[in-house]
């Protein structure tokens, strides 16, 4: 096999690991500030949760890219 194809597993497997590893701690910080409405840490924990949100979803538009750059350099 190709370092493509090792590359793209590996960054899914691992960004997906870091990921779910991330999420509870995530779930409690929106429990906090949805108990909290009125507290000044709420403000760094609602931009820590902001933060997990953008990096899955450019975790997932680039697995995708390296998806479909494997197939495209596999089938070629």
């Amino acid at each position: 096999m190709d370092l493509l194809l090792w590359i793209t597993i590996g960054f899914i497997i691992i960004g997906f690991i870091v990921l779910t590893s991330m999420k509870k701690g995530m779930e409690s910080k929106v429990a906090f500030i949805k108990a909290n409405r009125e507290n000044e840490e709420n403000s760094f924990k609602a931009k820590s949760v902001i933060w997990w949100i953008w990096s899955s979803t450019a975790w997932g538009i680039v697995s995708m890219f390296l998806v479909v750059w494997c197939f495209h350099n596999h089938f070629r």
